[in-house]
């Protein structure tokens, strides 16, 4: 057989990749960690705290629509149930303000589309507040 028909030549110097892997350890394995098993009661206690916290900013959402909250107030001091909510999603819910002016404004203010209210910065709050009151 010919060896160095196949590419495998014994005389001929070892490439540094070759010689690089030979020396170097094997990457550690990763093992996934599931999430812990939780009990009946614990599943049903986080399911009623996601459904008070969707009720309550359904409300909220109603509120802004109807004009009884202000949205300048609920971004400079956000009640918890709001932290977790999307920025767009609560602009969405202000009169006067679609998609297409929910978009510039976040744009203006550098502003990810996906970035929660308790995720903005003190700058992005205190410039996204100063675009509104326009």
């Amino acid at each position: 057989m010919n060896l160095r028909a196949n590419g495998l030549d014994p005389l001929a110097p070892a490439r540094p990749a070759a010689i690089l892997a030979a020396h170097m350890p094997a990457p550690p394995v990763k093992t996934s960690l599931a999430a812990p098993e939780r009990s009946l009661d614990q599943r049903m206690d986080a399911l009623r705290r996601a459904n008070d916290i969707r009720t309550a900013r359904a409300k909220l959402k109603k509120d802004l629509k109807a004009s009884r909250a202000s949205i300048n107030a609920i971004l400079l001091d956000p009640p918890e149930y709001v932290l977790t909510a999307k920025v767009f999603d609560m602009l969405l819910a202000v009169p006067k303000y679609g998609r297409v002016k929910v978009n510039k404004v976040l744009q203006q203010c550098r502003i990810s589309p996906s970035k929660t209210i308790g995720g903005l910065s003190q700058r992005q709050r205190s410039e996204l507040v100063g675009q509104l009151r326009r």
